[in-house]
């Protein structure tokens, strides 16, 4: 698996000299950004996960610059951010909306889900019904998958690590 995503990465030289990085300087040559290993892919599913319930225009700058930071996988950061799309943005947001009302303790029935009027005074009171939860529940989201989204990608890992030691010591 690690050869065949090699393919699709630059090398190190091809980046250093990219007349779009050089500007960035250091920031984007430190290896780790670009190289395939357990904990640089697991940190960087981890940040994916996690910017990719920042809304739309946000999610791939803020996985960079967190991917920068944390000296994870850049490429396997803004591609996990990827799994949130027109399609599985709204059960997304629902989970996290559903979250946000477990925490908080409300019911069903306190928060209003009709549409609201056109009145600036019913649609301040919707979205002020919506938005608690639903900014609740994000955080709360992003967090638990990205937790999940480490520890499968360590466990993987190291299981398809041990499946090779294992092959390499039957054939001998």
């Amino acid at each position: 698996m690690k050869n065949f995503l090699r393919k699709f990465l630059p090398d190190h030289d091809s980046i250093k000299g990219n007349r779009w990085i050089k500007p960035f300087g250091s920031w984007l040559q430190n290896p780790n950004l670009w190289h395939l290993h357990r904990r640089t892919v697991a940190g960087g599913v981890a940040i994916g996960l996690f910017c990719g319930l920042i809304p739309v225009p946000l999610q791939m700058l803020s996985a960079a610059l967190m991917a920068v930071l944390f000296r994870v996988n850049l490429p396997v950061a803004l591609f996990t951010t990827l799994y949130t799309n027109p399609f599985t943005i709204v059960p997304i947001y629902l989970l996290a909306y559903r979250i946000g009302m477990w925490v908080e303790g409300s019911a069903l029935k306190d928060v209003p889900h009709a549409f609201p009027s056109i009145h600036a005074d019913g649609m301040w009171s919707w979205l002020t019904g919506l938005g608690k939860p639903l900014l609740l529940g994000l955080p709360i989201l992003g967090i638990s998958l990205s937790i999940v989204g480490y520890l499968l990608v360590r466990a993987s890992w190291r299981v398809f690590v041990v499946i090779k030691w294992r092959g390499r010591k039957r054939r001998r």
